[in-house]
C-alpha cells in the first residue's frame, strides 16, 4: 500500500494565507489515522489488512485542500498564481524526499552495497515523480521479482499526487474561467471522477494488476472526489453558527463515516475484487464525508481529532510516510518464519516518527520559511548546554534539547535494528551463496519487487496466519510434527531420517499414479521427488499461477500423464479466486484424490492464499491439504534468502510432508 503525496502541506499554507483558508486541526488528526493505518499494513499486522486504504484518505484530503486553496485564490483575485503554487510544492516536498533518498542510499552503501546499483533507476523515477509509471512499464527479471523488496516502492503514490499537482491547477483554472457556473463545473469534475473509476474495469482477478493499481488515471477519482467536495464545501464559508440539531446531524454523519472507514481497514484487503469494482470509490466517498465533518468548525469530532498528539503526527505525516517503509524493510530480518515481532514493529514505528520529526524540524519547515540555519544553531546551543559550555540555558530551547534526546534514541534504536536485520556473513559470501546454494530459480511474483501497498491480485479474506488445525468437515490437513522442533528440549528425528523411515514402511511405493503440478518451489523439490519416486509425474514451471492450472491439466490429460492422485502446489506467485480453483476441481472430476499444499511466501498474498486453500479443504471431502506453512514455522534454516525457496533441509522436510499425504 499506502499513501502518498503532500501530507500536511496545505494546512500550513492556510495559516499564512488567512484570506483563503482557515486552519483545520481535525484534518491533521485524520492524517495521523491514515498514516498509522499504512504503517500497520506494511508491518503485516493482522488487524489492519486494509491499511493500504490510508492512501485513499490522503488522496481525498489532497484533492480537497489543494482545490480549496486554488478556488479561494480564484474567487478572491480572479486568477491563480501558478508560479507560487508550484514553487510551494517544490519547497515542501523535495527537501524531505531528497533527505530520505540520501539516507536510504547511505544505509545501503554501508550495509548492503551490492543492492545500490539496482536502485538508480528507482531513484531517478522518484526525483521526477514518475515512480508509478516506472513500476507499470518496467520489466522485472525473474530473479529480481523475488529478490529483496525495494525500499522506494512506496513512492508510487507520491508520484500520483505530484502529477495531479502539476496538471490540476491548469485544468481547474480553465474550468473556473470558462465554466463560471459552479454547478456545471462540479458536474464536469464528477464526470471525470466517474471516468477514472470506470478504468478499473480493465482489472481482471488473477492477472497482473499493476496498470490499475499504480495508474494516475485509474487512481485520480479519489483526488477528484476531494476536489468536488472543496467546491461544494469551501472551508472559508463554514460557520460555527449551527443549531444543536444541525450539530448533532453533523457529528452523527462524521461518526458513521469514521466507523465505516475503520471497518473497511479491518475487514477488507488488497485481494478483494470488490475494492476494484467500486469498493475504492465507495471508500473515497466515505472519506470525503469524514473530511467534510472534520473540516467544519462546529464539529465536536473535529475537536477530538485535533487532540495535540494526533496533530503532531499529522504535521509529521509526510515524513513518517517517506521514512516508514525503508525503515521497515531495511531493519527486518531477511527470513522470518516466526511471524510478526511486535517489539521490532514498535521500534520501527518509533524510529520512523523520530526521523520524520527531525526532518520536519531541521529540513522541511526551515527551508519552507527560508530559515534553515536557525534550528541548527539552536541544536548547537543545546549540545553546548549539555556539555556545560553554555552558561545561559535560555539560549537553548526546550525543542532543541528534545532534538538532542531524539538523536540519541535514534542512534541507539537504529543500531539495534541494523544489527538484528543484518544477515550472517560478508556481502560477498552472501552474494555467492545466493548464486550457488540452490539451482531452483526464484518464483516470479505478480508484481515487481517494489512491494509497497502491494498490488492486488484477487479475492481473499482477512489476512491471518495459515491454518494449524483440522477443519470441521472436508478433507484432512496434514502437518508433519516430526520435522518440527520438539517440546521441552526433546529432540525429534531429522527430516532426512523421517523420509527414510517412511520409505522403509512403504518400500514398494514408486509414485505411480501421482501427478504433481507446481511452480518454482516444486522445481526445487522435483529432483528429490524423482529420486525417491521415479514413476511420479512432476510438472513444475517457474512463475506458474493458479489460473494457469486448467491448461496444464488438459495438457497432462491429453498425454495420459494425469494420475488418480493430483497434488497442486500453486500460490507462491499470487492469490487466486475460489471460482478459479472450482474450475480446476470440476476439470479433475470426482474420481480423483486432490492434495493441495499451502504457501510460505513473504508477500502480502500469503495469508489470502492459505485462507482460500483452507476453506476449500474444509468444504470438499475429496480434497486434503498439506500445511507447509505451519510445518515450516520457526524453521528459518529451511529457506534461502528469499524466504520462499528451499535449502536441502527444507527439501527433505517438504518431501516428508508429501510422503505422509500419499501413503496410508
Amino acid at each position: 500500500m499506502e499513501r502518498g503525496g503532500e501530507i500536511g502541506l496545505a494546512q500550513y499554507e492556510e495559516k499564512e494565507r488567512p484570506d483563503c483558508r482557515r486552519y483545520m486541526p481535525g484534518l491533521d488528526g485524520l492524517r495521523a489515522l491514515a498514516v498509522m493505518a499504512v504503517i500497520a499494513y506494511h508491518l503485516d499486522l493482522p488487524w489492519a489488512p486494509g491499511g493500504l486504504l490510508g492512501v485513499c484518505i490522503f488522496l481525498v484530503l489532497s484533492g480537497y485542500l489543494i482545490t480549496d486553496i486554488l478556488a479561494a485564490q480564484w474567487y478572491n483575485s480572479r486568477s491563480i498564481n501558478l508560479k507560487d503554487f508550484w514553487l510551494g510544492r517544490i519547497r515542501r516536498l523535495l527537501p524531505a524526499l531528497f533527505t530520505m533518498l540520501g539516507g536510504v542510499m547511505l544505509w545501503i552503501y554501508l550495509f548492503d552495497p551490492s543492492r545500490l546499483s539496482s536502485l538508480w533507476d528507482e531513484i531517478l523515477a522518484a526525483v521526477f515523480y514518475s515512480s508509478n509509471w516506472w513500476l507499470i512499464f518496467q520489466q522485472v527479471s525473474y530473479f529480481d521479482s523475488f529478490g529483496p523488496p525495494s525500499p522506494l516502492g512506496h513512492l508510487w503514490s507520491l508520484a500520483v499526487e505530484e502529477q495531479f499537482y502539476l496538471l490540476w491547477p491548469l485544468l481547474l483554472g480553465l474550468g473556473l474561467c470558462y465554466v463560471p457556473r459552479k454547478s456545471r463545473l462540479i458536474s464536469l469534475i464528477t464526470a471525470l471522477a466517474i471516468a477514472s473509476a470506470a478504468m478499473a474495469l480493465i482489472y481482471q482477478p488473477g492477472l497482473d494488476p499493476n496498470r490499475v493499481y499504480y495508474g494516475t488515471d485509474t487512481r485520480a477519482f479519489a483526488l477528484l472526489i476531494g476536489a468536488v467536495l472543496a467546491l461544494m464545501w469551501p472551508s472559508r464559508q463554514l460557520s460555527t453558527d449551527l443549531s444543536s440539531r444541525q450539530r448533532l446531524k453533523l457529528d452523527a454523519a462524521g461518526g458513521t463515516a469514521l466507523v465505516a472507514v475503520l471497518a473497511m481497514i479491518w475487514f477488507s484487503n488488497q485481494y478483494q475484487s470488490f475494492l476494484y469494482y467500486g469498493g475504492l470509490v465507495l471508500f473515497s466517498i466515505i472519506s470525503a464525508v469524514l473530511v467534510a465533518v472534520l473540516a467544519h468548525p462546529a464539529s465536536r469530532l473535529g475537536r477530538l481529532f485535533g487532540f495535540p498528539p494526533l496533530r503532531w503526527l499529522g504535521v509529521w505525516s509526510y515524513g513518517i510516510y517517506l521514512w516508514h517503509y525503508p525503515v521497515i524493510l531495511l531493519s527486518s530480518p531477511s527470513i522470518n518464519t516466526a511471524g510478526v515481532d511486535m517489539l521490532l514493529a514498535v521500534k520501527q514505528t518509533v524510529l520512523s516518527i523520530i526521523l520524520a520529526a527531525l526532518s520536519w524540524y531541521f529540513i522541511e519547515n526551515p527551508i519552507r520559511h527560508g530559515k534553515w540555519q536557525q534550528p541548527w544553531a539552536q541544536l548547537a546551543n543545546a549540545f553546548r548546554l549539555r556539555l556545560g559550555l553554555l552558561r545561559r540555558p535560555g539560549k537553548a530551547s526546550l525543542t532543541s534539547v528534545m532534538c538532542v534526546v531524539a538523536v540519541i534514541v535514534l542512534a541507539l534504536s537504529g543500531c539495534s535494528m541494523i544489527s538484528q536485520a543484518q544477515p550472517k556473513g560478508t556481502p560477498s559470501e552472501l552474494l555467492n551463496a545466493n548464486k550457488t546454494a540452490d539451482t531452483a530459480p526464484c518464483p516470479e511474483g505478480e508484481s515487481n519487487g517494489a512491494g509497497a501497498a502491494f498490488p492486488p491480485v484477487t479475492d481473499g479474506a482477512n489476512r491471518v496466519s495459515g491454518p494449524k488445525h483440522q477443519p470441521n468437515g472436508g478433507g484432512n490437513v496434514i502437518v508433519d510434527d516430526s520435522v518440527m522442533e520438539g517440546e521441552n528440549g526433546v529432540e525429534v528425528p531429522a527430516a532426512e531420517d523421517t523420509v527414510n523411515q517412511e520409505l522403509e514402511q512403504h518400500p514398494g511405493f514408486t509414485g505411480r499414479g501421482v501427478t504433481v503440478i507446481g511452480d518454482s518451489v516444486m522445481v526445487g523439490v522435483e529432483p528429490e521427488l524423482k529420486r525417491l519416486f521415479p514413476d511420479m509425474v512432476v510438472d513444475a514451471a517457474v512463475g506458474r499461477q493458479m489460473y494457469q492450472a486448467p491448461q496444464v491439466i488438459e495438457n497432462l490429460q491429453s498425454h495420459g500423464d494425469l494420475g488418480k492422485t493430483v497434488i497442486i502446489e500453486l500460490g507462491a506467485n499470487g492469490a487466486f479466486t475460489e471460482k478459479q480453483f472450482m474450475d480446476i476441481l470440476n476439470l479433475l472430476g470426482n474420481d480423483r484424490k486432490v492434495v493441495i499444499i499451502n504457501a510460505r511466501v513473504p508477500k502480502p498474498w500469503e495469508s489470502t492464499v492459505n485462507q482460500a486453500l483452507a476453506r476449500i479443504a474444509a468444504t470438499h471431502s475429496g480434497v486434503d491439504m498439506i500445511d507447509w506453512h505451519s510445518a515450516s514455522s520457526g524453521h528459518d534454516e529451511y529457506f534461502r534468502a528469499d524466504g520462499v525457496h528451499l535449502q536441502a533441509a527444507g527439501v527433505k522436510a517438504y518431501v516428508s510432508l508429501l510422503l505422509k499425504a500419499l501413503t496410508p
